[in-house]
């Protein structure tokens, strides 16, 4: 069937409360920032020209409102996001030290994020898209973890490219093996991956350990922070080195940008026969515009232009 997506992705949509100054009375002032790991993808990749949809819930409250306005304003499709009316809109406070690096407390006990069933997928978008991407979050409980299997599943067999970030939070599971589980099973289920150094570190792994146990991953993506990105491509290994250029401010949202970047590029290039200068572009493009990201606060509605990206390269 005709793909009517370049790329939807599953999971959770929240406010980010990212630390912003004090009050006149010295108290901390936050700032809520529209944010989610898999809507900031899509973000991202609005801003590269690509059609996009989002499949969650949120609350029907302010909360959830607010935050289908800012993604239907940043161009993502909303129409399978759900409103829950009995479970409130997940939250995060996001407390960021002086190099932007963030540590985060989840008001999620449960969030409607974590109710979304699988009687609830769209079958149209799932069936539709050209990559689907998803994470972790949305199978740390029942009903949503079924629901992100049931979704991968279907959109594979729709042709499907699958798309992972383990996005791991620690705070949000039950217990860590639980986390490692759902990990592995995202790893076995995926084309492309974009995984963190501490996430590989959380995994007791190596990457050629952790390629050899997942061989069909076509794209291997490596977020390093500081130290920049590297990609595995069949015998191929390239690393970029980061953007040091200052005035990074919040973290938020930078492996979501980078993780975009890559889509966009496979989308354009499709995963057969490519070469290492042009993953190595890629690369230096995703993590330019991981960079900017990191210049605003919050993520989902601070996503860089194209253009912006490119001046700066």
């Amino acid at each position: 069937m005709e793909k009517l997506y370049d790329a939807a992705a599953l999971g959770e949509l929240l406010v980010d409360f990212t630390e912003n100054g004090l009050s006149d009375r010295g108290n901390p002032v936050f700032e809520a920032n529209p944010g989610g790991a898999p809507c900031n993808v899509l973000a991202m990749l609005g801003k590269l020209g690509r059609r996009t949809a989002f499949i969650g819930k949120v609350g029907r409250d302010f909360f959830g409102e607010t935050l289908k306005s800012a993604a239907a304003g940043a161009g993502i499709d909303v129409s399978a996001l759900r409103m829950d009316p009995e479970h409130r809109t997940t939250l995060a406070f996001v407390h960021t030290d002086e190099s932007g690096e963030r540590d985060f407390a989840f008001y999620r006990s449960p969030g409607a994020d974590t109710m979304l069933s699988a009687g609830e997928l769209p079958r149209d978008i799932l069936r539709g898209c050209r990559i689907f991407h998803f994470g972790t979050l949305s199978m740390t409980r029942s009903p949503a973890r079924e629901a992100t299997e049931a979704a991968v599943l279907e959109a594979r067999r729709a042709g499907a490219l699958i798309s992972f970030d383990p996005n791991l939070r620690p705070p949000l599971w039950p217990d860590l093996e639980a986390a490692r589980e759902r990990m592995h099973w995202g790893l076995a289920h995926c084309d492309i991956l974009k995984i963190a150094d501490n996430e590989l570190d959380f995994l007791g792994c190596g990457v050629e350990e952790l390629r050899s146990r997942c061989p069909d991953i076509r794209l291997f993506c490596l977020t390093m922070g500081a130290y920049g990105s590297r990609a595995y491509y069949e015998g191929l290994r390239i690393e970029r080195p980061a953007l040091a250029l200052g005035g990074v401010v919040d973290t938020t949202g930078a492996g979501d940008t980078f993780c975009a970047c890559m889509l966009d590029f496979v989308l354009r290039r499709g995963l057969d026969s490519l070469c290492g200068e042009e993953i190595a572009e890629a690369l230096r493009f995703a993590n330019a515009a991981a960079y900017l990201v990191t210049t605003k606060k919050g993520a989902l509605l601070s996503m860089p232009e194209r253009e912006d990206v490119i001046a700066l390269l």
